[in-house]
């Protein structure tokens, strides 16, 4: 398929800047207020419910699959050595906790080469010297800063922001509120920059209701990165190569995943990074296999899905691998019928938008 075919025009009071319910003066919010649309595959039937009401579709000994990634607060903002000028550094994963060194992205990047100093916090208290270039905006930091690890990271962490996508930035600041919003309620491994953001969505109520329906809850990680938002250079999609994320699937997940489907009842994925985890661990037969390592996994039309049965996914952006991952599960007709119904209707986009649930 051509990345034209994904293209569709999205006006900004579409975007969802805040979780649905949420009131600015309270500060308070449903997690599961959001709206959802119901695709039928074998019928072409559509739906309009609440997210709360997910539940409905679903049968005792049908299994949810969640991505447990914990988010961390990313993005800084320092200050470089002698002229003071402000950079936003966006942190990418540790890659050597007793060097204190970090890949990061740094922003303008023209301004900041090897052997420069950055300082953060309002007393300049943690220094980070640039050590490496990686790509055009990529560098290695090695923090300057002495005493227990722990103590380091959680320094760090505070000077940091939620790193809420740029849909979303571009129309407002991250606020502390974000903190909590931007982190789904059974967050568990950190690692990601970005939230599994159709899990953001699941409130304590509505995952009790699952465990009291008999709907089994299985958990996998996959630490999603910036790649999920950087633009497709090419129009052909098939050389088009994904950023790589790290997962792990393991064995009491494999076991729950392969019961359901042996039993017969449905596997649900929700969001986008649990669909491709689950689609990367698959073995022969659609058996679900442990994995922990690294997956680029592109998935776009036509393709055929060999673990999940259904799955629960926001409403994404044009021209991003999400929409066409989604439109790969859903069929790119029914999908793309499905957005322009949305965007006449009131549904809202993005991470803090509103859900599509596709079943048979």
């Amino acid at each position: 398929m051509k990345l034209s075919q994904f293209k569709f025009r999205l006006p900004n009071e579409k975007i969802a800047l805040y979780p649905r319910s949420y009131n600015p003066e309270t500060g308070l919010y449903g997690r599961d207020e959001a709206k959802l649309m119901v695709l039928h595959r074998k019928t072409g039937e559509i739906e309009h419910c609440l997210f709360k009401n997910i539940l409905d579709y679903f049968d005792e000994g049908d299994t949810f699959v969640f991505n447990d990634t914990r988010v961390f607060p990313a993005r800084l903002y320092g200050q470089k050595e002698k002229t003071n000028a402000r950079i936003e550094v966006f942190l990418l994963r540790e890659l050597n906790e007793d060097m204190r060194l970090w890949d990061v992205l740094v922003d303008p990047a023209r301004k900041i080469r090897i052997g420069n100093k950055l300082y953060f916090g309002s007393d300049q208290s943690i220094v980070a010297e640039v050590i490496d270039n990686t790509t055009s905006r990529g560098r290695t930091l090695r923090f300057l800063v002495d005493g227990p690890h722990d103590e380091f990271k959680e320094s760090l962490y505070a000077l940091g922001e939620a790193p809420i996508p740029d849909d979303v930035r571009n129309l407002r600041p991250a606020e502390d509120v974000d903190h909590e919003m931007f982190q789904t309620i059974y967050a568990r491994y950190e690692g990601a920059v970005t939230a599994p953001s159709t899990g953001l969505h699941f409130s304590r109520e509505l995952m009790k209701r699952m465990e009291i329906k008999g709907v089994n809850q299985a958990y996998l990680t996959m630490h999603a990165g910036l790649g999920n938002f950087r633009s497709i250079d090419v129009e052909d999609l098939t050389k088009h190569k994904n950023d790589s994320e790290q997962m792990f699937v393991r064995k009491e997940t494999c076991d729950m995943v392969n019961a359901t489907k042996q039993s017969g009842h449905k596997v649900c994925a929700v969001g986008t990074t649990t669909l491709r985890a689950l689609e990367s661990a698959a073995g022969p037969g659609g058996i679900l296999k442990e994995f922990e390592g690294w997956t680029n996994r592109f998935i776009f039309p036509p393709y055929e899905f060999s673990v999940p049965d259904a799955c629960v996914v926001n409403f994404q952006l044009p021209l991003t691998t999400m929409l066409m991952l989604v439109s790969a599960f859903g069929g790119y007709d029914f999908v793309m019928k499905a957005y322009k119904e949305a965007l006449k209707g009131d549904y809202l986009f993005g991470t803090y938008g509103d859900s599509m649930l596709i079943i048979d």
